[in-house]
């Protein structure tokens, strides 16, 4: 066999592993798109720029981040809402007045607070079920805050967890008005898959290798 054939066969595990952890991608939100619905001051931090849900399924773990056009905190009273469709989500804003919301489905809220406190919420047809998350959950570094929560508090309603959906949305109240912004605009997005630890370890491992490969295969290159 061809060696530096050989060396690709030996590399492809390692480079299918690099292009699995590129899934694990923010979506973008342009700056300045505030909902003509939106009453609030328009300030960066509840001007969403990018975000980020991900299911960890080798700890059940969901990770959650927003960033945001200024510092997190200089709203008074604002938060950060995840909304996920575990696979029985609706279009919940549609009926508030003004209607907002159209395409955004979920059956699940989770909270996070400057203050770093959480809440999840679930819904079951019109009956929900509220937690508090411990202080500390949500974390800041000027314009991000991002959090984990429990798998355990977030059950299927039909959907595997790796299949779920979902939309953030900044808000300052609990009236359709007093939301800012919907990342991505009028629809859900799947969670990306979070590789575990060992796995980035492998995807740098097969990186090294690659570029390994190229420097020696070069230098075979110039000899020749």
């Amino acid at each position: 066999m061809n060696p530096p054939f050989a060396r690709h066969l030996l590399l492809a595990p390692l480079i299918a592993l690099a292009c699995a952890g590129a899934q694990a991608q923010s979506i973008t939100d342009a700056v300045g798109d505030f909902l003509p619905t939106y009453t609030g001051p328009q300030n960066g931090d509840v001007d969403v720029v990018s975000a980020f849900a991900g299911y960890n399924a080798g700890n059940d773990t969901f990770s959650f981040s927003g960033t945001f056009a200024d510092t997190v905190g200089i709203t008074p009273g604002a938060f950060y809402v995840w909304g996920l469709d575990r696979g029985a989500g609706t279009e919940r804003f549609v009926a508030g007045s003004p209607s907002v919301g159209q395409g955004v489905k979920f059956d699940a809220a989770i909270f996070l607070r400057p203050d770093g406190t959480a809440r999840v919420t679930t819904f079951i047809g019109s009956a929900a079920t509220a937690t508090e998350v411990g202080s500390g959950t949500a974390k800041i570094s000027g314009s991000t805050i991002s959090g984990s929560i429990s798998g355990s508090l977030l059950a299927s309603t039909g959907f595997a967890k790796s299949d779920y959906t979902w939309n953030l949305w900044p808000r300052i109240g609990t009236t359709n008005n007093t939301i800012s912004d919907f990342a991505p605009n009028g629809m859900n997005v799947p969670v990306a898959a979070v590789p575990e630890p060992t796995t980035y370890a492998l995807m740098a491992m097969g990186l090294v290798a690659i570029g390994f490969a190229r420097r020696r295969q070069t230098g075979q290159q110039l000899i020749g």
